[in-house]
């Protein structure tokens, strides 16, 4: 890849992505990563966002949503490590009203909320094993029913997964499935952290 853009490419590739996109920096690095945002945005493609924490996963998530078909519709996050299992799984395809203890009302999840837009889930490596194939099955196109409930339910939905963690090595490990990790794994978009791309710095101050 020549990294080397010229200054009109640049107010192109800006343009693309439209003022939605908040990814501030110049450097090659960061430019690498517009590109491939503006590349991956027009399909239907499931994208994995790697990179330490802090690094704006969600602001490329974001960027690849507003410069996709899907603008219109919805933009979901959900952060699959600050839920227990029963509650991730309820989070993510809703519940039937008395479900569980202290399910008093129906609840219609994030996949469901996000149907004909994007679905982010952040730090997907902390999905637990007994919900993975359900996801997966949800990945595939296939119907899902709320937690407690019988109705089967079908949606439209981009996923675009983010984490911090070595997946490569959890599913070496055994506790992330390697067809859920495939699945993921179809456009891969690496976020370099600050210390990498010194010369974004001063734009960053300018602009914060």
């Amino acid at each position: 890849e020549n990294l080397s853009l010229t200054q009109s490419e640049i107010v192109q590739l800006r343009k693309r992505l439209g003022a939605e996109s908040e990814i501030i920096g110049s450097s090659g690095l960061i430019l690498q990563v517009q590109q491939e945002i503006a590349r991956a945005a027009p399909s239907r493609a499931t994208i994995l966002v790697r990179g330490e924490s802090g690094v704006g996963k969600e602001l490329v998530a974001r960027a690849v949503h507003f410069a996709s078909p899907r603008k219109k519709g919805p933009f979901v996050c959900l952060n699959c490590a600050a839920l227990t299992e029963s509650l991730l799984e309820s989070e993510l395809f809703g519940h039937e009203r008395g479900a569980f203890t202290g399910a008093t009302e129906r609840k219609i999840g994030k996949f469901e909320a996000a149907h004909l837009g994007t679905l982010m889930l952040d730090e997907i490596g902390e999905m637990s094993p007994s919900i993975q194939p359900k996801f997966l099955r949800v990945l595939e196109g296939h119907p899902f029913e709320r937690v407690g409930g019988s109705q089967a339910i079908k949606v439209d939905v981009r996923v675009i997964a983010a984490t911090n963690r070595d997946l490569e090595k959890a599913v070496a490990q055994g506790v992330f499935r390697r067809d859920l990790y495939f699945r993921l794994h179809v456009v891969d978009i690496y976020v370099p952290p600050l210390r990498r791309r010194p010369e974004d710095i001063l734009e960053l101050t300018n602009r914060f």
